[in-house]
């Protein structure tokens, strides 16, 4: 039996069948994704190697030879094994790398550092973490440099067109008194006291500080000047430990018992975390298997 000079390119199987199918060189060309003349230089090789031509072209368009509908027949359950090797592989990469997520700081800190320690005790998927401003969260999965992300809603704000958002737990910014501080007697804060008082607070690119003072705006108050900026949840309760000063964090981040945390009279700052995900697409499973793992933390 003679041998072939080399073996038939895939793609030059898939330009015949594709070809056959539209019944147009220009319509499987733009099918396929391919110049027109490159989809004819593909079946010319093809036809090259069968000695023979493959399909007859006319004005009206291009159809199949005797030999060429031969090879077609043969030619499909290879092409569908091919397509599910290729997506095998597809999968197989998704998988070797890392599931990027980017998370707020005081979602980290709340229950997402949590969520993926257990994750890793169970050896699931690696997953690499970017923690950073909420609005930093949605520019990276927007952007594409984060597959899921998690963080905090700024109410009333102008949504981010390139993400979408699926609430996940309410949550709100609260006045933490740290221990011997005379508020941590108080049942609640008369809104004088809170309103004239420097307080440790965050960053001002933060969704914390922005909650707040965006509810301040719309009331028509002004606070007294921070006591000190700081750019985590963590250093902020530092901070006001260290100086004994109230601090304005989530609810979920003050979650030690020595943290006093009485209601401001008349004042509330309420918002929600969200899991973040790019406009289109669907998540890939390990994306959909974090979710669920989230929801579950903040239940």
């Amino acid at each position: 039996m003679p041998r072939l000079v080399r073996t038939p390119d895939v793609n030059e199987l898939r330009s015949l069948i594709v070809a056959a199918d539209s019944g147009t060189l220009g319509r499987a060309a733009i099918r396929l994704g391919i110049s027109q003349p490159a989809l004819t230089k593909r079946l010319q090789g093809l036809e090259q190697l069968a000695g023979q031509q493959l399909l007859e072209r006319s004005p009206r368009g291009v159809s199949l030879t005797p030999a060429g509908r031969r090879l077609y027949e043969e030619a499909g359950p290879l092409l569908a094994s091919a397509e599910r090797i290729e997506e095998l592989l597809a999968g197989m990469r998704r998988r070797a790398a890392p599931l990027r997520l980017a998370a707020s700081h005081s979602s980290c800190e709340a229950f997402v550092t949590a969520v993926l320690a257990v994750v890793s005790e169970e050896r699931g998927p690696a997953v690499e973490l970017v923690a950073a401003n909420s609005q930093v969260v949605k520019g990276l999965v927007g952007d594409g440099r984060a597959d899921l992300g998690v963080a905090a809603r700024r109410q009333g704000a102008t949504p981010n067109p390139a993400v979408r958002e699926i609430v996940i737990a309410e949550d709100e910014i609260v006045c933490g008194v740290p221990p011997g501080h005379p508020w941590s007697r108080r049942a609640r804060i008369p809104q004088a006291d809170f309103l004239r008082t420097p307080m440790i607070v965050r960053d001002p690119a933060s969704n914390a500080r922005w909650t707040v003072e965006s509810e301040l705006r719309r009331r028509g108050l002004t606070a007294a000047p921070p006591h000190a900026e700081v750019a985590t949840p963590a250093a902020a309760k530092r901070e006001a430990l260290e100086r004994s000063v109230p601090v304005l964090l989530s609810t979920r981040v003050l979650h030690e018992p020595h943290w006093a945390k009485p209601p401001v009279e008349g004042l509330a700052f309420p918002r929600s975390y969200v899991l973040v995900l790019p406009a289109a697409g669907t998540p890939s499973e390990d994306v959909q298997a974090l979710m669920a793992r989230l929801r579950q933390a903040v239940a």
